[in-house]
């Protein structure tokens, strides 16, 4: 009985595993090839560079910010190095060079937000817009085809697991720990949670805050080369929307919009995978293309509101306990 109850109230604390676990139930009901080991494989392999840039997109959410600019990063990032491969670039100085871009555009991003007081929203939009235009002005409006040594980075295996599922594991597991375990992760919490209590603590939030999106910046640009890797071409519309499905991915395994609450393990991870796995399981059944984004959007909508409605039930509360005293 004790186990049972210690068990729904888990559940009670991590709604995403419950609602993973009726996904892969629904989707196994109406397919059989759903629930089978390669398709989960490939599942991994999908999500794996959604949840490398949900992974940096919940450390600026933590803060209260937002970064609207990874998918021009992925963009961006990805015609540059791509061009100058095809040009004859090596490609082991082409992928430092990805992460560059991506790192420079965050300290863009930061410094912006930091020092000039902008906010986050406003500069990041800028930045997509500047950043996909630059990407379309580079590659002439026209897909990048790739050599085959980046098609290579995406099938290369390490004792059975490819590449982008290792990436995947090892960024989530070491951004787990800086989030978790360091003084740097619990003052990102108490930014989110406070700027102002954060400044009077002695909390140096404009350098954390400048840090947060170099760190979302240096993730774009490695999702970026993940996906890349897969595919093999760049196309004008790569990356488009991606900041979308990042945010989706980060409020829907537990991270608030409002800041200073959130986790990557088990919730950005299971939250990008379950997004995938939901697209996965519409090819599976040949649903309808056109559901696809009302499904996400759905999805999106559904979390921003459960999100925002914590959010007002947490700060009404405290009212409510006062009026009674």
């Amino acid at each position: 009985m004790k186990k049972s109850i210690k068990l729904i109230e888990w559940f009670r604390k991590h709604p995403i595993v419950l609602l993973l676990l009726l996904v892969i139930t629904l989707f196994s009901v109406l397919s059989d090839s759903f629930l089978s080991t390669q398709n989960f494989l490939n599942i991994l392999i999908q999500a794996s560079a959604l949840t490398i840039v949900a992974t940096g997109m919940t450390f600026v959410l933590l803060t209260a910010g937002i970064d609207l600019s990874v998918g021009a990063i992925m963009f961006l990032a990805g015609v540059i190095s791509g061009k100058l491969v095809v040009g004859g670039l090596s490609i082991w100085l082409a992928v430092p060079l990805v992460f560059a871009i991506g790192v420079l555009y965050g300290w863009v991003n930061g410094l912006c937000i930091v020092r000039l007081k902008v906010v986050p929203f406003i500069v990041t939009l800028a930045t997509l817009y500047m950043g996909r235009g630059m990407g379309l002005f580079i590659s002439d409006t026209r897909a990048v085809n790739l050599p085959e040594s980046f098609l290579n980075i995406g099938s290369w295996k390490f004792v059975g697991i490819p590449l982008p599922v290792i990436t995947m594991l090892l960024v989530v597991l070491v951004f787990h720990v800086l989030l978790t375990y360091t003084s740097f992760g619990r003052q990102l919490y108490a930014i989110g949670n406070s700027q102002e209590k954060a400044l009077k603590a002695g909390i140096n939030v404009d350098a954390l805050l400048l840090k947060v999106y170099l760190i979302c910046g240096f993730c774009a640009a490695l999702g970026g080369l993940i996906a890349i890797a897969q595919l093999g071409a760049i196309s004008p519309s790569f990356g488009l929307q991606y900041e979308f499905m990042a945010i989706a991915a980060a409020v829907l395994g537990g991270t608030s919009l409002f800041g200073g609450r959130g986790k990557i393990l088990p919730g950005t991870l299971i939250g990008a995978i379950l997004i995938q796995m939901i697209q996965n399981g519409l090819v599976i059944i040949n649903a309808d293309p056109y559901l696809y984004p009302l499904v996400t959007g759905g999805i999106i909508f559904l979390i921003v509101f459960a999100d925002s409605w914590r959010h007002f039930a947490r700060k009404k509360a405290p009212r409510l306990k006062t009026n009674q005293t």
